[in-house]
This record gives structure tokens, C-alpha cells and sequence, in this order.
């Protein structure tokens, strides 16, 4: 097996699946998709059936990161619910195999978008999108995770209290260079916490348009996609994952919205998602809604930090582009610091 994360060691994957996989036929094709930073990911087609390998990088890693168990886990037990996922069919624990734990799952055909403008689609087909976007979330969080099997999921607890002191701990551990917004936001998340309301839920952990699959043709969701940072926790961090992305530039880059003309292109304002949202769970509105926020710029300046990190290392599943979203670190930082103090 090659130590690096371009390349599958396609005789040993095939060899594997003849013995585990059942209905598995080679000969075996596969190919890296280029997308995802974490856990390095292949399309494996053969003749009857094309299926998605994914798997943990080689190399040293922070605990209890790329946990392709729980995306694993998390799939399987929300088959047969309003939330789309695709088929899980095996993971494999046996480091010896390929060099790291790895699980198969369905290819899910359709269609994936970058950007939430959607360029190519139609007003109408941009607003389906967006709305069966925020459906989807609505189902993740009304998901009884006692009847899917997954109370045990997360820990019990202050959700935010554990999220803030996990993703502290991991930006300090991978941290290469001086960010003063960042140190600041660390301190304020802890000191504005809101009290706990009592929601416990299944959360995506990023939750975002580029992370699924959508119907080739209809604006329905077939697959919500990228579980790692799973866990049981507060429904508003998925809720305002959706808002931070939306703060961000227009583009491939940024992958937001700011400075379009939302209504124009039939895409919904902050508070209409919100509005939505709510109307689905049967909530009547989100008091301080600035504090969330914060914490996901705060969470996702920690992530891309650990990104930033194993392309510097020279581990990152794309080493070219770990290095530019580096740079957005400390733009992350001074947004989750801007959100949290504006409330």
C-alpha cells in the first residue's frame, strides 16, 4: 500500500470485497474523488455496481479524528428515515488491509453543488434546492435517536461546553501561527454560553449544500453526505452551519453568498431559511442566534486549521488546496468573534 492518500492498493481492496462484499464482481476501476479534505475518498465501479470507498489517512492523527467508524455507524441508522443517506454495506477495522479503516457504501448518481448560487439552475429549480436543503435538515433533527439506536451516540451534557473545550484543544494542537481573533473567541464562546434548553438531537456537524447529492433531474436530496463530525448535540449548530457558509464570498472559493441578490435568483434570506426551519420543527423563533454562529466560525477556523496543518505535514488528502484554505483561518476567526459580539 502506498503511505500516501492519492493511490488504493486495488488489489488488496479487490480481494477484500470478493470475500466480504457479497454480490461483488471485478474487475475494479477507481478513481479519487478530488473533493473532501479529511478522509480520503474512491469511486470503485465494476461492471454491475459502482460503490464509494471511504477511508482514514495514513499517517499520525489527532484522537478521535477521521472517525470513518461513526460515518459508518451514523449511515446505517438513519436508513429508513426521512433523512437520505446512502446504502452502507462493510466497514472494515483491519488497519493491514489497505493501512487504515475504511467502509463501503453505495454511489449515489445526481447531481453535487459547490456553490450554494447554483449558477447553471433556474430560479425556481435554485429555490426547490435550497428548500428541500433545509427539509432535510428539519428530519435530521426530529430523528428519534432512542428508535434508530443511537442515544449513545454523543455524550450526554452541555453540547456547546464540549464542542468549544474539543475544538480549543484541537486548534492549540495543531496550531502554526499567531491568531489573536482566535484567542479571543475562544475565551468569549465560553463566557457567553447560552443556557442548556433541553434539545438533543442528532447533528450533521457539517451541514452544507456541497456535502450532498441531489436528484439528476428533481430538486430532491438523494444523499446527505460526510458524517465525521457527527454526534449527538444542539440542533442549532447544523442551523447555523448553513448561515456562517452564507456569509462567506460568492464563488468556488468562498462558497457563500454574500454580495448576491438573493431574492433575484430565488434563493431565501437568513431569516426565511430560519423561518422555515422552525415552522417544520414547531419552533417559534431562535433567541440569540449570534451566539451560534460564532461557534460554528469558530469550529470551522478550528477544522481548517487541522487542515492547514496536515498539508504542511504533507498528509492532507489534497495537499495543494489544504494550503489555500489555511489562509481563511483567521477570516473564520474574525467572523465567529464579529457574529458573537453582535448577539
Amino acid at each position: 500500500m502506498s503511505a500516501d492518500t492519492q493511490t488504493l492498493d486495488e488489489a488488496a481492496v479487490s480481494s477484500y470485497l470478493k470475500d466480504h462484499l457479497p454480490g461483488f464482481e471485478g474487475p475494479l476501476e477507481v478513481s479519487k474523488f478530488q473533493t473532501g479534505q479529511s478522509n480520503p475518498t474512491f469511486l470503485l465501479k465494476t461492471p454491475a455496481h459502482n460503490y464509494v470507498l471511504r477511508r482514514k489517512p495514513p499517517g499520525v492523527l489527532l484522537k478521535s479524528a477521521h472517525a470513518v467508524d461513526r460515518e459508518y455507524r451514523v449511515q446505517k441508522a438513519l436508513a429508513g428515515t426521512d433523512v437520505p443517506v446512502s446504502k452502507m454495506h462493510l466497514l472494515c477495522e483491519d488497519d493491514a488491509v489497505i493501512g487504515s479503516m475504511f467502509y463501503i457504501m453505495d454511489h449515489v448518481p445526481g447531481r453535487n453543488f459547490n456553490e450554494p448560487a447554483m449558477p447553471d439552475l433556474t430560479k425556481a429549480d435554485r429555490a426547490g434546492v435550497i428548500d428541500d436543503m433545509n427539509r432535510v435538515l428539519a428530519a435530521l433533527h426530529e430523528v428519534d435517536i432512542d428508535a434508530v439506536g443511537l442515544s449513545d451516540y454523543g455524550p450526554p451534557g452541555n453540547y456547546f461546553e464540549r464542542q468549544v473545550a474539543r475544538w480549543s484543544k484541537q486548534y492549540r494542537a495543531s496550531e502554526t501561527q499567531s491568531n489573536p481573533a482566535m484567542d479571543a473567541l475562544m475565551v468569549e464562546l465560553v463566557e457567553a454560553q447560552p443556557a442548556d434548553d433541553g434539545q438533543r438531537t442528532l447533528v450533521h456537524g457539517d451541514y452544507r449544500l456541497d456535502n450532498m447529492i441531489f436528484d439528476a433531474v428533481t430538486t430532491d436530496c438523494r444523499a446527505v453526505l460526510d458524517w465525521e463530525l457527527s454526534t449527538i448535540g444542539h440542533p442549532f449548530a447544523d442551523l447555523a452551519a448553513v448561515i456562517m457558509q452564507w456569509q462567506l464570498p460568492a464563488g468556488t472559493e468562498g462558497r457563500g453568498m454574500g454580495g448576491l441578490d438573493r431574492a433575484a435568483l430565488g434563493l431565501p434570506s437568513d431569516e426565511e431559511f430560519i423561518a422555515k426551519y422552525c415552522e417544520r420543527r414547531g419552533l417559534s423563533g431562535i433567541d440569540n442566534f449570534g451566539y451560534y454562529l460564532g461557534f460554528c466560525f469558530f469550529r470551522m477556523a478550528g477544522i481548517i486549521q487541522g487542515v492547514l496543518k496536515r498539508g504542511l505535514d504533507g498528509n492532507a488528502s489534497n495537499p495543494e488546496r489544504a494550503l489555500k484554505l489555511g489562509e481563511f483561518v483567521p477570516v473564520f476567526a474574525q467572523h465567529g468573534l464579529d457574529a458573537l459580539r453582535r448577539g
